[in-house]
């Protein structure tokens, strides 16, 4: 099973499109909230188009949205797809995976959270920086922004989950929606 993850799409149709293209194999999409709203902190990204963006993702069978703090009630309004808050837990065969926008709790308490909650993967938007490494057992995965990165990559990330009888092996890479190629980042 392959799920791709993005979050911040901050309105930007144009993004949100060159996302779908690195994700157009997964079975499932997790946005991991700051759908719509550019927000106040934030300029308007390119190809922004809220509205082009609702028909698009209206369009998506296989998304889970969660809440981020650019995210309003009239969004829901206008979404068909839940936008859940504060945590989305998915469970993928053994895998189960949490998503938090990361604006509320602290981190350390959110991934304490996670870990109580059983979750094999934890999933943090908001930063619009790109991370990936594990806490114990838990890994933790933040996709960065595709529309607005602050650390300079327009980015996605893929869960590729192999279950067998015996076996569970996952992949997680992070991509460059604007190359297709794999991003490495170095985690202390």
């Amino acid at each position: 099973m392959k799920i791709g993850v993005m979050s911040d799409t901050h309105g930007s149709l144009l993004y949100f499109e060159k996302a779908l293209n690195i994700l157009e194999e997964c079975d499932v999409i997790l946005h991991c909230g700051d759908v719509l709203y550019h927000g106040p902190r934030n300029d308007i990204p390119e190809g922004y188009n809220p509205k082009g963006l609702i028909s698009k993702i209206n369009e998506i069978n296989n998304i889970i949205i969660a809440r981020g703090n650019c995210d309003a009630d009239v969004d829901q309004m206008v979404i068909n797809h839940p936008i859940q808050s504060p945590y989305v837990m998915s469970q993928f065969g053994e895998v189960r995976i949490i998503m938090n926008h990361g604006y509320i709790d602290s981190k350390e308490d959110t991934i304490k959270k996670a870990k109580n909650m059983g979750a094999d993967i934890l999933i943090l938007g908001h930063t619009h920086i790109k991370e990936l490494y594990c806490d114990e057992n838990l890994i933790i995965l933040n996709p960065g922004s595709t529309s607005i990165p602050k650390d300079g990559t327009h980015s996605v990330a893929i869960i590729d989950i192999i279950q067998t009888e015996d076996e569970l092996d996952m992949n997680l890479d992070l991509f460059d929606i604007n190359t297709g190629q794999i991003i490495h980042i170095n985690e202390d």
